[in-house]
């Protein structure tokens, strides 16, 4: 087997540059529990709770306020008057309860990893967008591009959403207790969407893997999207999820519809630039 250096990048001297600063490689050590958690990662208190007035601030102090208080401990934060503003709450890198006491713009709640949201009013396009892990439930509609590529966590939408909700998402599971728009689904490559309602045209377009499920109409399906079998299996999963969640505890789970990829598109890396001419 060809050592590390015997790699390409080796010969064309890509390593040999001499970097200043601080390195951002992380080696995991297993026996070493500390280095499983972020830089800046803290210890808090979910007891101890405060309260931020966003009225009068912009969306770069509130989120310094947050990780301030974080730093100091503080494991339950509210926002009170965030008047829809956008990208609150972003980049939490820690435990935390956040309550939002109203409306967030676009962008809320975005590259999260541990925290657990909870916001009473409505949110803008892209909501918790590449989340990593945590929880987060909106209780009224979320806009369009609701959980974009997030990796992980439980995104929870109690009333409808816009259009391409789950684009490109890669892990993680997003629960909507109303409907949904169009190319919900889109270009997803993992992951979970569950929808009670409606779902509007061209679901699961040119989705590569993961599964959706849709407990009401569908508008249409898009690119490589299919019908697949409902197991008991699935049903279990969908009771025991919806129940968690908090949403739709009561639904009928055995008449939902299961949509996964038809994976016919996976060959169109393997064509040749004049075939795939062709093929767009």
């Amino acid at each position: 087997m060809a050592s590390i250096k015997d790699h390409k990048s080796h010969e064309l001297g890509l390593h040999q540059e001499v970097l200043t600063g601080r390195t951002q490689q992380v080696f995991f050590n297993p026996e070493e529990g500390e280095k499983f958690y972020y830089h800046d990662s803290y210890d808090v208190d979910f007891n101890k709770r405060t309260t931020i007035d966003v009225k009068k601030l912009d969306c770069v102090a509130v989120n310094k306020k947050i990780k301030a208080l974080i730093k100091k401990g503080y494991g339950t934060i509210v926002l009170k008057n965030p008047g829809a503003k956008h990208s609150l709450g972003v980049g939490i890198l820690n435990k935390l309860n956040l309550i939002v006491e109203g409306s967030l713009g676009y962008f809320g709640v975005g590259s999260i990893d541990g925290p657990v949201v909870r916001i009473s009013g409505r949110v803008g396009w892209s909501c918790a967008e590449n989340m990593m892990a945590g929880k987060v439930v909106i209780e009224k509609n979320a806009g369009s591009c609701f959980g974009a590529a997030i990796r992980g966590g439980d995104l929870i939408c109690k009333g409808s959403v816009g259009a391409r909700t789950g684009i490109d998402m890669k892990g993680g599971t997003i629960i909507i207790g109303g409907d949904a728009g169009a190319f919900t689904g889109f270009m997803m490559q993992r992951g979970r969407i569950i929808i009670l309602g409606d779902v509007g045209i061209n679901l699961g377009d040119s989705m590569y893997d993961g599964t959706i499920f849709v407990g009401g109409e569908i508008g249409s399906y898009g690119s490589d999207a299919v019908d697949s079998e409902l197991t008991s299996s699935d049903q279990d999963w969908l009771k025991r999820k919806l129940k968690v969640a908090e949403i739709g505890e009561n639904f009928d789970v055995s008449k939902m519809k299961k949509i996964v990829a038809g994976k016919k598109l996976w060959n169109y890396d393997n064509l040749e630039p004049t075939e795939k001419k062709g093929a767009i």
